[in-house]
This record gives C-alpha cells, sequence and structure tokens, in this order.
C-alpha cells in the first residue's frame, strides 16, 4: 500500500457486493476522521448503485478496526459526533449489510460492526466497547443499539468494564452471527453475499425495516408487495425449478458518487475488481 492509501476507504463493486475496506495499516485500521467523515457519501454513493445489492465492510490484514485515531482529530472535532454520524449511516443503508471480522474490533470499530446487519467472524478476532477507559460517556444511539444486539446484561458488561472477549464469547452473547474457523473467513462471506443477492430485494428490505424497529411502514410495504409482482415470480420459479428473477429494486435516493483516486493519505480511494474472497 503506497503513501496516498495509508489511510483510506477502499471499496469495490463485483456481481452485486459491494466491499468496503478500513485501510489504515500503520494503526490496526484505526478510523482518521477524514475516514469517518467520508464513509457517508461512500455509503450514499454504494446505496445510490443499482448494481449494489449487498455490502461487506471489513479490514485490510489482519484487523477488523482498532477504533478511532485520536491524533487525526483536530481541536475543534468531536470525535464521538463523527463516529456516530458514520454509524447511523451504515446502520441506515437500505440493502443488506455484513461485516467480516478478524483480530480486533474494538471501540469505533464495535460501533461500526454493530451497526452491521450481520456479522461473520474468524477465530482469533477480540472485540470491546472500551470508553470507560477514558472517561467517556457511549452515545445513546449506540447504547441502545448494542443493548438491542446482545441484551442489557452484556451491553453493561462491555460498558462497565472495557475487556475484550473473544470471538467464542461475542457468538455466545448474540454479537456475532457466525465464527469461522481461520483461513475460512473470507469464502464464506463471499458465499453467503452471493446467496443474499439471488434473493428478492422486496423482502429483505422490509425485513430490515421491521426488524430494526420501524412501525410506519407497515402500509407502504404491503403496497410494494402488492405491485411488485415478486411473489408471484417467487412461486412460479419454485414450481418450475428455475431461479427466480425478481423485479423489485431499492429506489435509488441519490446519483452514485464519482470514483476519484485519493490525494492524501486520509482520503477515501475506489479500487476495480472482485471482493476479497
Amino acid at each position: 500500500m503506497d503513501a496516498a492509501q495509508e489511510a483510506a476507504l477502499l471499496h469495490t463493486v463485483a456481481d452485486g457486493v459491494a466491499t468496503v475496506v478500513i485501510a489504515h495499516p500503520a494503526k490496526r485500521n484505526a478510523m482518521t476522521a477524514a475516514m469517518w467523515r467520508a464513509l457517508p457519501e461512500v455509503l450514499d454513493g454504494l446505496a445510490a448503485d443499482p448494481a449494489v445489492r449487498v455490502l461487506v465492510l471489513t479490514g485490510a490484514g489482519p484487523t477488523f478496526c482498532a477504533g478511532a485515531d485520536i491524533s487525526s482529530l483536530t481541536g475543534d472535532e468531536d470525535p464521538q459526533a463523527l463516529a456516530v454520524a458514520a454509524e447511523e449511516a451504515l446502520a441506515a443503508f437500505p440493502k443488506p449489510t455484513l461485516a467480516a471480522i478478524r483480530g480486533f474490533c474494538v471501540g469505533g470499530g464495535s460501533q461500526l460492526a454493530a451497526a452491521c446487519d450481520l456479522r461473520f467472524a474468524e477465530e482469533g478476532a477480540s472485540f470491546g466497547v472500551t470508553p470507560a477507559k477514558l472517561g467517556i460517556v457511549y452515545p445513546a444511539s449506540s447504547t441502545r443499539r448494542l443493548a438491542a444486539l446482545v441484551g442489557p446484561a452484556v451491553a453493561k458488561y462491555l460498558l462497565f468494564s472495557a475487556e475484550l472477549i473473544d470471538a467464542e464469547h461475542a457468538l455466545r452473547a448474540g454479537f456475532l452471527n457466525e465464527l469461522l474457523p481461520a483461513g475460512q473467513l473470507d469464502k464464506r462471506v463471499a458465499d453467503f453475499a452471493r446467496v443474499l443477492t439471488t434473493r428478492s430485494q422486496l423482502t429483505q428490505a422490509a425485513a430490515k425495516e421491521f426488524a430494526n424497529g420501524r412501525t410506519d411502514r407497515d402500509a407502504y410495504w404491503a403496497e410494494q408487495a402488492a405491485g411488485s409482482g415478486d411473489t408471484a415470480e417467487g412461486v412460479a420459479a419454485f414450481l418450475e425449478r428455475r431461479t427466480p428473477s425478481f423485479g423489485w429494486t431499492t429506489a435509488p435516493t441519490s446519483a452514485p458518487a464519482t470514483a476519484t483516486a485519493p490525494t492524501t493519505a486520509t482520503a477515501t480511494g475506489r479500487t476495480t475488481g472482485r471482493p476479497a474472497g
């Protein structure tokens, strides 16, 4: 990785899967201020791209994300506000999101992982929420999301102690959906993401809103289902023993972002080719 990519958010799109890579190897993929600021824009572009059906968030090399790079902040920046804005943008992404985790997933890294719909990890990963080490009040939205994911007792254990837990503990607590043996994470994530690209986007989008607690769009989704033709196509494909060709797609909210090469060590970058795995 050259100097221009020393701290960057890299992203690829291939076969319906967008892969966003947190890349800051010098500091275990800690998020710089520029990376926190850039993530919502990157996500907006990918959400508006009709080729994207699933998003995978991962870290470069042997670490997912070790939190925030405090040294990159200026005196007038609120690191918590930057992290929360990025977390909320990830949680609001309209298509399925999956965190592929190896190594440290700590602090802001845990915030980002928790904001994904699903979390797959490799054996040896470590997880922690560490504001109690610094005397920081963890954001209300982040605390509620963590408690909804693992339950109040485990959320309090993590927040009160700031201790790291291993991947087996994270799996038992409900933070992880799957735990993979060493060397199998990339293949499993790629295979599962490929499965998701073949499923109904209508089902996925509605299920994501319902599961996240939204209660004001029942009628909207009933209308979408009635007019989509996805149910008829799914039943016909099942009876004919073929792969369904679902027609409903997530409506883009903005034009896809134009890709530009990174100009500084904290810019975002775009690469081409297949996602890892």
